[in-house]
């Protein structure tokens, strides 16, 4: 029998990923609906695009903040449900939790279901799950994008980071947290369609952290 308990959980984790950080946050202290400049997106990346580092920066740790919150949820439940704070199965009502705080920030009820690509909502998750692989994902994520510039090319690399330190640096024995490394690299291609394109074409934006951009 599926408790209201859980299911009052999976609904407060989908609504912690549907907060559209960027869109409020643009519209409360700039006036500006980022879907409306830059590549139309309501993530961390276009709003670094548009309204600069600062009003990224802001996004991106509140996105991160929603999924590192989700994908913790199940400590309010009874080991009962959830199983030991240790134990895989914990861990797999973790991931549940997460995977469904990421399509909640792809499809956020709060803005007409137009959200953002997901990376920073899946590195709260990560955060959650693996701290260690997160350090070493936010490490590839910074050196890739202060020597390119390119958010979208330093999160791809980022994304892939996530499964090969947890398979062959820190050799989890939790099976589903390796198979959801491959999909995160799998949902961050999928995601990243037109910035691989534009990346291969040589047209993709760059976003310089120490320099200011107004929307235009």
């Amino acid at each position: 029998m599926i408790s209201i308990y859980l299911v009052g959980i999976v609904i407060l984790a989908y609504l912690f990923g549907s907060i559209p950080t960027a869109v409020w946050f643009g519209q409360a202290f700039y006036s500006v609906d980022v879907r409306e400049y830059g590549s139309g997106n309501a993530g961390a990346t276009n709003t670094f695009r548009v309204l600069g580092p600062k009003a990224g920066a802001i996004v991106m740790f509140v996105d991160i903040f929603k999924g590192w919150t989700a994908t913790n949820l199940p400590y309010l439940l009874d080991s009962s449900i959830v199983g030991n704070h240790n134990s895989p199965h914990f861990v797999n009502f973790q991931l549940a939790l997460g995977v469904i705080a990421v399509l909640g920030h792809l499809f956020p009820i709060f803005a007409g279901f137009r959200g953002g690509k997901g990376v920073a909502t899946l590195f709260g998750m990560v955060l959650a799950i693996h701290a260690p692989a997160a350090l070493c994902c936010v490490s590839i994520f910074t050196i890739c994008l202060l020597v390119t510039h390119y958010v979208s090319l330093s999160s791809i690399l980022a994304g892939f980071t996530f499964p090969i330190s947890v398979a062959f640096i820190f050799k989890t024995t939790v099976p589903s947290v390796l198979l959801y490394g491959i999909a995160i690299c799998a949902l961050i291609l999928i995601t990243h369609q037109k910035n691989i394109e534009r990346l291969l074409k040589g047209h993709e934006s760059k976003i310089y952290l120490f320099k200011k951009k107004n929307p235009n």
